[in-house]
């Protein structure tokens, strides 16, 4: 299978936060957010795999600034590995303030995506190809996020997360 670069996934989103998107504070609701960064991740890995995916986790998302009504959210994904049909999807949102001319970051998350076959059923994804510092960081390190996932699924014991020990283990 062909690999891909990982800056050839990357999708920008931008999106403007209107009165139905807010909660009775005037602030974004985390709701409104989490299905533009998923439809941004979709879009991300279905570009990588050249074929339908679906979300299979979603990693913690916190939030590190209110995103306000009348924001703009930028929102960037790019797959940051692919494994065998799963791939991560490494995604930042920022907001900015047009009249104030202010951006500030909001949000980072990862996402896990699977490619699928006509049939729905899970198919191979490119190996991704890390060009730059940051994309061979995020590649590097998840491998070790993939461990804690399965982990907390219930699809892994800790003591098969090589990975995960070596952190500890030095």
């Amino acid at each position: 299978m062909q690999e891909k670069k990982a800056q050839d996934s990357q999708i920008n989103m931008t999106e403007l936060v209107l009165p139905n998107d807010t909660n009775v504070f005037g602030n974004l609701m985390g709701g409104r957010l989490m299905y533009w960064m998923d439809i941004a991740a979709a879009l991300a890995a279905q570009k990588h795999a050249n074929a339908p995916v679906v979300t299979a986790s979603v990693d913690n998302i916190s939030f590190q600034s209110p995103i306000l009504l009348g924001n703009a959210v930028h929102i960037k994904a790019s797959v940051s590995r692919a494994f065998t049909s799963s791939m991560e999807v490494h995604i930042e949102v920022w907001c900015e303030n047009f009249v104030k001319q202010h951006k500030q970051k909001s949000n980072e998350a990862y996402y896990t995506m699977v490619a699928l076959d006509g049939a729905g059923k899970p198919t191979p994804a490119p190996r991704v190809i890390p060009e730059t510092e940051k994309e061979q960081r995020l590649f590097d390190g998840a491998l070790r996020r993939r461990q804690l996932r399965m982990i907390l699924g219930g699809k892994m014991k800790p003591k098969d997360a090589a990975e995960l020990k070596a952190l500890f283990l030095e």
